[in-house]
């Protein structure tokens, strides 16, 4: 048997860099609260910092594009490193600006300072004609003490 390993001029295409939506320059977002340090452009413009809520308690940012949107692609980082809490998140979507939203995905992440302190999800979807993108964030669910936040969020 004759064999030979051939490389594709492109390489693997999982190890090409991601086209990332610039979301300020597409999106209008909305969120029902903002801590003035933390706006929600750190979220999405690769700052350590992210954006974080000005209160406790579950918090909803809500992106709503100029343009509807094809995405194939949802990457979402939170981190913490000072207190143990167990945060569930939830992600929708819409192709209308009003209406009921369809799920996407519903997570639950257990952070542990001595342990887990980053839950980073990276979902390939197929989502046509995105006018709508909801992340609803309970960042304690057992005490409701926590502070919501998002190191890094990124679409494609």
């Amino acid at each position: 048997m004759r064999k030979q390993l051939s490389e594709s001029p492109q390489g693997n295409s999982s190890e090409l860099p991601e086209k990332w939506l610039d979301v300020e320059q597409v999106a209008r977002a909305e969120m029902s609260s903002e801590d003035p340090q933390f706006p929600i452009e750190l979220a999405f413009n690769g700052s350590e910092d992210g954006w974080r809520a000005a209160e406790p308690g579950q918090q909803t940012v809500r992106l709503v594009f100029d343009e509807p949107q094809d995405l194939h692609r949802i990457r979402l980082v939170f981190a913490e490193s000072t207190m143990e809490r167990t945060q569930e998140f939830s992600l929708r979507w819409s192709p209308r600006l009003t209406g009921s939203l369809v799920d996407i995905v519903r997570q639950r992440w257990n952070f542990s300072p001595s342990g887990s302190t980053v839950e980073v999800e990276d979902y390939k979807v197929d989502l046509p004609k995105v006018l709508v993108l909801e992340l609803s964030i309970h960042p304690d669910i057992d005490k409701n003490m926590a502070v919501a936040s998002i190191q890094d969020w990124r679409l494609a």
